[in-house]
């Protein structure tokens, strides 16, 4: 196989996974974004985590919420757990690393905030506990998972969403997850703004 041939793999491969997201997950993506635009309204916060490369879905959801996405507007409250990395690094090493996001969001966190976790599917034990905290504290849970759902998926409540990309492959996952990530952010902002 050429090289040319493993970029069209990569592009259709790509390609295939979000049309089969946009067929499977449009009414979940507006039913969670519904929920964190109600969040909002009511002078709650968003937090948000992951590791590796989905930390950096994490921070893309919140830059783009307390800057800007595609227009100017006021910032709004969401945080990424996944940024402060003495934070992270005391946690990991006075108490252990599957704590990093429980123990912040036991700090953070309050009644109606929602945690927006993202994982590939995998089974981390950080994403474990941040799920079980929030619902400690009575903070709904909107996951986006990828292969089986990983740890996550079963520790959902009823009232949690589970958005999972249609795939087994973490690269498309991935990229997906940054794509409903976008469509958060857009359909946050028109909700919100008009």
């Amino acid at each position: 196989m050429s090289l040319q041939d493993r970029i069209i793999n990569h592009f259709s491969d790509s390609i295939q996974t979000q049309q089969n997201a946009m067929t499977y997950l449009c009414e979940l993506i507006e039913y969670a974004s519904q929920r964190m635009v109600t969040a909002l309204l009511n002078d709650k916060k968003i937090l948000a985590c992951g590791n590796g490369r989905s930390a950096t879905s994490a921070q893309l959801l919140s830059s783009a919420m307390l800057n800007q996405f595609e227009r100017d507007r006021p910032s709004l409250p969401v945080i990424a757990l996944t940024t402060d990395t003495a934070t992270i690094t005391a946690i990991a090493n006075d108490f252990q690393f599957d704590d990093v996001f429980s123990k912040q969001l036991r700090a953070l966190g309050q009644s109606g905030d929602i945690l927006v976790a993202y994982t590939d599917g995998n089974n981390s034990a950080n994403i474990a506990k941040a799920i079980t905290t929030a619902h400690d504290k009575d903070i709904s849970v909107i996951a986006l998972t990828g292969n089986n759902g990983g740890v996550a998926a079963p520790m959902l409540y009823e009232t949690d969403i589970e958005i999972r990309v249609p795939s087994n492959s973490n690269a498309r996952i991935q990229e997906t997850h940054i794509l409903i990530t976008h469509c958060f952010c857009d359909l946050i902002d028109h909700q919100l703004f008009g």
